[in-house]
């Protein structure tokens, strides 16, 4: 633990000696936020890796049983969770889906909570879901800052809202350190023929995660 806070102090002195610029300041703040905060939600994480099924889609659940479970707000990823990596909508099975929350919760009580809120998707869903929102101008996953908006915007308490995504240590660990509930997608869609590089980029990623989460003492 003393090395990951010195790594941590490493970080605040280069932000106060401005040696790197504020995006990559914000970079490394990220992935150290992330090591760190796993650490110390390793039971928790742990504990989501083992009750959550390798098929696990956000199809599993539909809207009703959601709500019937407490949910009131949904907190949507998109990459992986909606669509493969890159792509500017979600795929058909998953617009069905979202069709039925919003009958179910309402457009305005749906987000998409993504660290990369720009580009072409945000014009599909501005006319397909136009009361849908993307929380952007906050930290990026896993500080719990998103989340805290969202709750900020539809005055509902964080445990009632679910975070849906396919990466552990960022918004599964915002969820858990907003104090709203994750729901981990296992089976997220990939696209290798459209984006190799990058899909294979993130199949290693998730298990890196999964292997850190699973052998933490």
């Amino acid at each position: 633990m003393k090395l990951l806070q010195a790594f941590g102090f490493v970080v605040i002195s280069f932000k106060e000696g401005s040696i790197l610029d504020k995006e990559r300041n914000a970079a490394i703040s990220h992935i150290i936020e992330s090591v760190i905060k796993g650490w110390e939600y390793r039971n928790e994480l742990q504990k989501l890796v083992a009750d959550t099924p390798p098929t696990r889609t956000v199809l599993d659940q539909t809207a009703d049983e959601l709500a019937c479970s407490g949910i009131k707000v949904l907190a949507l990823d998109f990459d992986g969770v909606l669509a493969p990596h890159g792509a500017d909508q979600p795929v058909a099975e998953v617009i069905e889906w979202l069709e039925r929350a919003t009958s179910v919760f309402g457009q305005e009580q749906i987000f998409i909570l993504s660290n990369r809120p720009f580009g072409p998707r945000i014009n599909w869903f501005a006319t397909h879901f136009p009361a849908l929102r993307f929380i952007s101008g906050v930290r990026k996953k896993p500080f719990p800052d998103g989340i805290k908006k969202i709750e900020e915007l539809t005055s509902v308490r964080s445990s009632s809202i679910l975070m849906v995504d396919d990466r552990l240590l960022t918004g599964c660990l915002s969820a858990m350190l907003a104090g709203a509930r994750p729901c981990y997608v296992r089976n997220p869609y990939i696209k290798l023929r459209s984006n190799l590089g990058k899909e294979l980029f993130f199949i290693v990623l998730r298990w890196l995660e999964r292997f850190f989460v699973r052998f933490l003492p």
